[in-house]
């Protein structure tokens, strides 16, 4: 069987007290149970970023988290990431990530955010599409993150998989889907750094799911 490939990537500047192997490592540690994912992990303080043309290269799918050093990442690497995603490397960029410059330059947009608040009340996700990323999940609720507030400027996804409705009523679209080229992009929102949601399974079991599709094995 052949494997996916799978990179993930982080600044590494989450609370070490939260994600001590980074959240990229909390995510791979996850995704290496299973037998036909090949995972490794990349982070900004790595040689080229953590992001050599020969990794970008080896990497079937490239999940990404990004929050304090968006405008640090080079125009080579924007360039490499945007290049293999139309070539056909799927593309997972995770919560703040929604201003990661691949992400930016692949959507053509600023997909800034209309409000946030790390206000660290609860999040309740609903599945709102039949899709094979969501094909298994349901609706679930996180007790502590960040509230996203629309509008969130972004081209019209081809899916929108997931909606949030947080304690104040406030509704975002969470999961959702384009294609660039060969390549697929899911951007997913749930996983504010200093709450502990990239050990939440059904988080991470979304996040497998994504990467499925993203490699086109769904």
């Amino acid at each position: 069987m052949e494997k996916i490939h799978v990179l993930v990537w982080s600044e590494l500047t989450e609370p070490k007290d939260i994600y001590p192997n980074g959240i990229n490592g909390a995510i791979a540690s996850y995704l290496s149970k299973f037998s036909d994912l090949k995972v490794k992990t990349s982070q900004f303080p790595d040689p080229e970023q953590g992001l050599s043309r020969d990794l970008l290269q080896w990497c079937d799918v490239l999940i990404w988290f990004g929050h304090a050093k968006h405008k640090d990442v080079s125009d080579e690497n924007v360039e490499r990431i945007v290049e293999r995603v139309w070539d056909g490397m799927g593309f997972i960029p995770l919560h703040s990530s929604h201003l990661s410059r691949p992400l930016i330059s692949l959507l053509g947009r600023t997909c800034r955010i209309g409000s946030w608040d790390e206000d660290g009340m609860p999040e309740k996700l609903y599945v709102i599409e039949d899709h094979p990323i969501t094909e298994g999940v349901e609706n679930f609720i996180l007790p502590h993150t960040e509230t996203y507030g629309e509008p969130f400027d972004v081209p019209p996804p081809e899916s929108i998989l997931f909606i949030s409705i947080f304690h104040d009523g406030t509704i975002f679209k969470s999961g959702v889907t384009w294609r660039r080229k060969k390549g697929r992009i899911f951007y997913f929102r749930p996983g504010h750094e200093t709450y502990p949601i990239f050990y939440e399974e059904k988080v991470l079991e979304i996040i497998r799911r994504g990467v499925y599709w993203a490699s086109f094995s769904l």
